[in-house]
Order: C-alpha cells, then sequence, then structure tokens
C-alpha cells in the first residue's frame, strides 16, 4: 500500500464528519468519489482524453500498469477491456455505481490506521456501517494544505488544484472551512477549481471532477422525478 492518500481516499476523508463517521445527507458522494479516481488516474497519466476529438471527452488507456490499489486497478482493467471507447460522463456513471464504492474507500482509509468500521444501530431494527476517526493527523494535514492553497496568493501545485475542485464543487469544501472563509476567499478558490494556469492532465483531471459533480446533481433529479411519475 502506498504511503500517500489517493485522491478518494482524501475526498471521503474530508467528507466524513469525524466524531460521527458519516457523510452529511446533503453530500452525494458516490459520483465525486467516481470523479476523484478517473481524476487519479488521469493526473498519474495511466489515462488520457483523446484529443482529436476533445468535445466527445473520450477516455483513453495511456498506461496499462496497475497502480496498487483495489479502485484504481478496477478502474483501469475496466477501461482497458471496453469494446469502444466511453466518453468521461459515461465512466463517471460506471464507477459511480462500482459496488460499495464508499465503504471499499473507507475501509481502505480503516487499514492505514485512519478509520475505523463500526456497526450503528438505526432505528432499533436496522444497522449501518458507520467509520470515526482514530487518527486525526492526516486530516489535519489535508485542511492546512488546502488552507494553503485557498487563503495562499502562490501557485498550487497539481495535486492540490484537483483536491480543491473536487472538495468545492462537491460541496465537501463546507466541511473543512467556515461560510465567512467560504465567502471572503471565492474568487480564489473558483480560479484553483476551475484549472487556471495549469498543465494537461490537470486540466483534464478537473475535467473528471466537473463531470462527476454535474452527474451528482443530475441524476438524482432525474430518478425523483422518474419516481414522481408513479
Amino acid at each position: 500500500m502506498r504511503d500517500t492518500l489517493c485522491l478518494h481516499e482524501e475526498l471521503l476523508l474530508l467528507a466524513l464528519r469525524d466524531d460521527k463517521g458519516t457523510v452529511k445527507s446533503s453530500v452525494t458522494i458516490e459520483y465525486p468519489l467516481a470523479g476523484a479516481i478517473l481524476a487519479e488516474l488521469l493526473l498519474q497519466k495511466r489515462l488520457t482524453i483523446d484529443p482529436t476529438r476533445p468535445k466527445k471527452q473520450l477516455v483513453a488507456l495511456a498506461d496499462k500498469t496497475l497502480f496498487g490499489d483495489p479502485l484504481l486497478d478496477e478502474t483501469i482493467l475496466k477501461i482497458r477491456d471496453t469494446r469502444r471507447p466511453a466518453s468521461l460522463k459515461s465512466w463517471v456513471m460506471r464507477i459511480a455505481r462500482l459496488k460499495k464504492l464508499r465503504h471499499r474507500t473507507a475501509e481502505r482509509l480503516c487499514r492505514r490506521g485512519i478509520l475505523r468500521s463500526d456497526k450503528q444501530k438505526v432505528l432499533l431494527f436496522f444497522t449501518r456501517r458507520v467509520y470515526p476517526q482514530v487518527n486525526p493527523e492526516p486530516q489535519r494535514q489535508l485542511v492546512n494544505r488546502l488552507r494553503g492553497a485557498v487563503f495562499g496568493a502562490g501557485e498550487v501545485d497539481p495535486r492540490t488544484s484537483v483536491l480543491v475542485a473536487l472538495a468545492y464543487n462537491s460541496g465537501v469544501l463546507k466541511n473543512v472551512f467556515a461560510k465567512q472563509e467560504l465567502k471572503a476567499h471565492k474568487q480564489r478558490i473558483k480560479q484553483i477549481a476551475t484549472g487556471d494556469a495549469v498543465g494537461r492532465a490537470t486540466r483534464e483531471a478537473i475535467m473528471a471532477v466537473q463531470t462527476a459533480v454535474m452527474m451528482a446533481a443530475v441524476i438524482p433529479a432525474i430518478t425523483g422525478t422518474a419516481a414522481g411519475r408513479h
């Protein structure tokens, strides 16, 4: 297991409430997690967006070497074995539907000694899996990294740029900073989150983030509307 956290691990760690080990009900985390997985692979140059048809945003496998992370490797294999190229939007949807995506990401953080896995009773008869924090240092380092990027004026490294984009677009950044802080640095956050003045791999990774968040907003609305018609 690599020492540094992957983007999907970082995002979930920021999204989880420290004491309860749950994600706020207002945050739809599966699509942002899918975006984080694709963004990680784009940053690591395992994937690329086909430059000959940029409007279609077709995902291409640039390096089939496995990563050593189960979710990243599963994504690489799925893209490798697909019969025809699919769009970034399509892959976000497919990865978001991976079985127990949130829990598999959380279990990875448990194995790192950052979270622990507990069962919690709900409404007397049901149980759910929660992941309270046992080692606060990795999250503290993450928050300090984001604070330096958002409150500073210098260049931001590619990984942090993508993490800011993930946290901002998914609503997770509200877990990190107070409302007044977000308001005061709104322009700076947007500048980082839109990928201004970054390299191609970072822009493509941020594109994955934006697509994922769009799907997180659109899919529940569509399914909710469809359910209301029955």
